[in-house]
């Protein structure tokens, strides 16, 4: 795969964006460096003329942006998903890469969307946002003045995939963040039947944590399936031995 559809296949997501000449600033941002996916997740409208005038000579970017009322659904065919924040928290991800380590993810990860989520100007990404999606990435900055205006993470973290991604070989096609939703769903189920969650949302934590970790291993369909199969055949096994203890208590 050559430089220029290895870059085609990165997307950035801008979630309920404020201000339109933002994201008009966000398209030269990405064209600059080869990138030309763009997704709105909202319902917000914009300005045409506030986004074109900030867009320049990229306003076909704008133009061929796609709309997504949910980000779960923008993210449902990516095959690995970033949220961009700085903030940390109790309910945010317990770890985050830098521009050059996820440049570094998405170089080794095979063909398929690459989704890098960006959020409102005044606040970012709420915590439900950051959970969608399976990694972190923060730009480093000076605690003196640590924020950065919307164009210019994404800048930052465009140009660093743009000089990272190299050509690649062809190899074994990853399955979706949504496929690895429906995988996490059945993995939990099971551990539900067998009475594993003891507290509050651990199932819902559980659920989070197996998604993330099935996106993150760029899983093919067999090896997903495999695992879909652990946790079914354990629950199974489960099920098999309690029905055993109760015929030999009635014995």
């Amino acid at each position: 795969m050559d430089q220029q559809t290895n870059l085609s296949r990165i997307q950035i997501v801008l979630v309920d964006t404020q201000d339109g000449a933002n994201i008009g600033s966000t398209c030269r941002a990405m064209k600059t460096m080869g990138i030309t996916r763009l997704v709105l997740v909202g319902e917000r409208e914009y300005d045409d003329n506030r986004v074109r005038t900030l867009a320049l000579h990229a306003s076909d970017i704008w133009e061929h942006a796609q709309r997504y009322t949910t980000l779960k659904e923008a993210l449902s065919t990516s095959i690995l998903t970033v949220a961009a924040t700085r903030r940390r928290g109790k309910f945010r991800k317990h770890s985050s890469l830098n521009p050059t380590q996820l440049a570094e993810i998405a170089q080794k990860t095979g063909d398929g969307l690459i989704s890098i989520v960006f959020g409102r100007e005044s606040d970012g990404l709420s915590d439900d946002e950051v959970a969608e999606c399976s990694h972190v990435v923060t730009i480093p900055t000076s605690d003196q003045f640590p924020s950065l205006n919307l164009s210019q993470a994404v800048q930052i973290i465009t140009y660093t995939l743009y000089d990272t991604l190299k050509p690649y070989p062809e190899g074994a096609s990853p399955v979706t963040q949504e496929r690895c939703e429906t995988a996490a769903l059945k993995a939990t189920d099971a551990l539900d039947e067998i009475g594993y969650f003891k507290l509050a949302q651990e199932k819902l934590w559980t659920f989070r944590f197996l998604r993330d970790v099935f996106t993150r291993s760029a899983l093919t369909e067999s090896e997903i399936q495999k695992m879909e199969k652990v946790f079914v055949k354990m629950a199974r096994i489960k099920a098999y031995k309690s029905n055993d203890d109760e015929q030999d208590v009635i014995l």
